[in-house]
């Protein structure tokens, strides 16, 4: 039995959603893999602390080191990780998570080189990062998928009536989530009863101007908070549009499940968004904190049956390659 130590951020507060590792572990658990787990500790330095320990506790019984990594102050917890795991010996695997990794790869050359180029791979679950990782001389990638069991998610049928916009990710500032608001108030010109759910936790104090916002126009939006998938997956019947409104981004699981769940996605296109949505095949993408083209692109969904018909068609057929019967075994092949 394959023994693994799986670092990141196993948090479970109403400050995070639902994150890699809470997914991924699992996953690889039930696989039969042996699973070591750091860290859930909300304080950034005992995390830490808490994500080296574990790496010498367990040097002599592990055969590998997953991490997720991304390209905040994150990074940084990778950077020690690698450098430990490098003194111990212990082959270890990046998880590139972070939309804005190019970025990090350009100002901090010296410091990535020691993360990616000693790696034994490094996993991108976007060929938006794949690129731009090979663009900078790192030939040691592997693509896998963020994945999900398609079983779980029912395509089912909507009435395309009157917009219900439906919105999940954490509130950020980079996720821009004060662009769903605006664009709402704006489509209320035309369907005066659309309406707008926004899913997720406050990550950074975003929650609070955005709620200002809605009381400010005057728009009744209906904010849940922290929702479990299941709890979200069933909200989701109600709303008949998906929207993606980030400013950064890699390939988010939620725009997949909502492909999956025959939701047709309006997203910024940013960062992987367009290597996972074709524009107007799979979804359709627009520039990023732009409240008019996003607008127009959600009444043309309401407009075009044919079209909306198609792209709802197509997303599910694309997500179903990201089950996780098929990307299980590109993950046995990296450990």
């Amino acid at each position: 039995m394959k023994k693994i130590l799986y670092i990141g951020n196993n948090l479970s507060n109403n400050k995070s959603n639902v994150s890699g590792i809470q997914t991924l572990g699992p996953l690889l658990e039930n696989e039969g893999y042996f699973i070591y787990y750091a860290s859930s500790k909300t304080n950034k330095a005992l995390r830490l602390f808490d994500m080296i320990s574990s790496i010498i506790k367990y040097s002599e019984k592990i055969d590998s080191v997953l991490i997720d990594t991304y390209s905040t102050q994150n990074f940084y917890y990778a950077w020690i990780i690698s450098i430990i795991s490098r003194r111990y010996k212990i082959p270890y695997v990046p998880i590139l998570h972070g939309g804005n990794l190019p970025a990090r790869l350009e100002k901090h050359p010296k410091m990535s080189n020691m993360v990616f180029k000693n790696s034994k791979f490094n996993v991108s679950p976007s060929i938006y990062l794949k690129d731009a990782f090979n663009q900078n001389g790192y030939n040691n990638v592997k693509y896998i998928p963020n994945t999900l069991n398609i079983e779980n998610y029912k395509c089912i049928e909507k009435d395309f009536v009157c917009p219900r916009l439906l919105w999940v990710r954490s509130f950020s500032k980079i996720y821009n989530p004060q662009l769903a608001i605006k664009v709402l108030e704006r489509l209320k010109v035309t369907y005066p009863n659309a309406e707008l759910c926004m899913v997720g936790p406050d990550s950074d104090g975003t929650f609070i101007d955005v709620k200002k916002l809605a009381n400010k126009l005057n728009l009744n939006v209906k904010f849940t908070g922290k929702l479990k998938k299941t709890e979200w997956i069933e909200l989701s019947k109600a709303y008949n549009v998906f929207i993606n409104t980030t400013n950064f981004d890699n390939t988010p699981v939620s725009v997949i499940e909502a492909m999956a769940l025959g939701l047709p996605v309006v997203s910024t296109n940013v960062g992987g968004m367009p290597f996972l949505i074709q524009n107007n095949v799979h979804g359709v993408l627009v520039e990023p904190d732009n409240v008019d083209l996003m607008v127009e692109a959600v009444i043309e969904l309401f407009k075009s049956e044919a079209k909306r018909h198609q792209i709802i068609t197509n997303a599910r057929t694309k997500v179903e390659q990201f089950d996780w019967q098929k990307v299980k075994i590109l993950w046995a092949d990296v450990i």
